[in-house]
């Protein structure tokens, strides 16, 4: 079973929507050479708000998304792209379904 995840929430620059859009499904690929990261989904909220939820079975797999090619990717275009850096929270599951 999953035990943690992170939710984090974007908010896309005016006239940046499709490039956040872009990015996230960019992604899939880093995510996959991710071995610990058991599920990634990548969604959107709202024509400019964005987010990404992933799980992990134990701490050492979150502690390794978080230093992996995708933050590395999300915080070197943070900038750019979104109103304010990423929102991100890490949490605690307590039930899953796959």
């Amino acid at each position: 079973m999953n035990k943690v995840g992170l939710l984090a929430t974007l908010q896309a620059r005016p006239g940046k929507e499709a490039d956040v859009e872009h990015f996230l499904l960019s992604a899939g690929p880093l995510v996959e050479a991710e071995t610990e990261t058991t599920t990634w989904f990548a969604f959107k909220i709202a024509s400019a708000t964005f987010g990404i939820f992933d799980t992990f079975r134990n701490e050492d797999g979150r502690s390794a998304h978080i230093g992996g090619e995708v933050a590395k990717a999300l915080f070197a275009r943070a900038e750019e792209l979104f109103i304010a850096h990423p929102d991100i929270s890490p949490v605690d599951i307590l039930a899953e379904k796959l």
